[in-house]
């Protein structure tokens, strides 16, 4: 889709989904703008290459895998698309926390199993809860949106300023640990955001409180967080990313925490999936599509 409405706009496009990064540093010298996901980083020495690169889209919002600073260097744009996806991921993570306060998940693979335990699983109601949301851009504001019907407190820490709405209130980090029943990570994976949800960050939890991410896996420690669900600091987690994921997010590395976690009852697991609905895959390409129109009007 996105091939076809950047050739209606009159640009040549070729689609590469196989070449690595040696095979594409090769080429890219010859292309002015630059579409993709996250298969492939984009850092110095692959932009340094792109001689003639007047922009590079990110479809999604994640950018890890693109030195963003050094396009800022070099004077090549960034459009992300963010505005794609964020309602379906809102909807996910209410879908992950409705699961874990109910316990629907853990009920139904009982009952395949013809046991009927009512009393165990005895659901939580989400009025009157403290929900902390980490992260207040596009898709932490799509999932408070989402809340607003079920009378609760939705609370939220960024590092931008100024971006208090209808639907949560900011707090410092420190006050977002102390009154928070449930914390949801919807920040970018950077250097501040690694392993945040840490043995310390629990720790300094003033209460038990259940952990949703629909971020990046790697916002989680994930040896941490198994301590703390043994422990009970943590109730449960909604995960619909893990931190032993591949870069392009189809499949898992070789990793003991996360056989270990895929034991927990009281875990529910998505494979990154949250942002990943039949609607987001058109509104992901449509504003992908929009805001390089925009960026090539100005341009000219």
């Amino acid at each position: 889709m996105i091939k076809k409405s950047l050739s209606a706009l009159g640009l040549k496009n070729d689609i590469d989904l196989t070449s690595n990064k040696v095979e594409i540093g090769n080429i890219i010298g010859a292309y002015h703008g630059l579409v993709l996901r996250s298969r492939i980083k984009i850092d110095k020495d692959l932009i340094d290459k792109a001689v003639n690169l007047k922009f590079v889209a990110r479809v999604g919002s994640g950018t890890e895998n693109i030195d963003c600073e050094y396009l800022v260097e070099k004077n090549i744009e960034l459009i992300t698309s963010g505005e794609g996806n964020s309602n379906a991921v809102g909807e996910h993570t209410l879908g992950l926390l409705l699961d874990l306060s109910k316990k629907i998940t853990k009920s139904h693979i009982e009952i395949q199993s013809n046991l009927r335990k009512r009393e165990e699983n005895r659901g939580f109601e989400i009025e009157g809860k403290t929900i902390g949301i980490i992260g207040y851009g596009k898709a932490g504001k799509s999932f408070a949106r989402k809340l607003l019907g079920f009378n609760c407190n939705v609370i939220f820490n960024d590092l931008k300023k100024d971006l208090e709405d209808d639907y949560a209130k900011p707090v410092t980090i420190s006050e977002l640990k102390e009154k928070s029943d449930i914390i949801s990570i919807h920040t970018d994976l950077n250097k501040l955001s690694h392993h945040l949800i840490n043995k310390k960050f629990i720790s300094d939890c003033k209460k038990p409180f259940y952990l949703l991410n629909t971020s990046r896996g790697e916002c989680v420690k994930t040896e941490d967080l198994i301590f703390a669900l043994k422990d009970g600091k943590v109730s449960g987690a909604g995960l619909d990313v893990l931190e032993n994921e591949t870069k392009s997010f189809f499949s898992f590395n070789d990793d003991d925490s996360f056989e270990e976690i895929k034991k927990f009852e009281n875990v529910i697991l998505t494979p990154h999936t949250a942002g990943w609905s039949y609607e987001s895959k058109i509104k992901l390409a449509e504003t992908t599509v929009d805001k390089i129109k925009k960026f090539l009007g100005r341009k000219n």
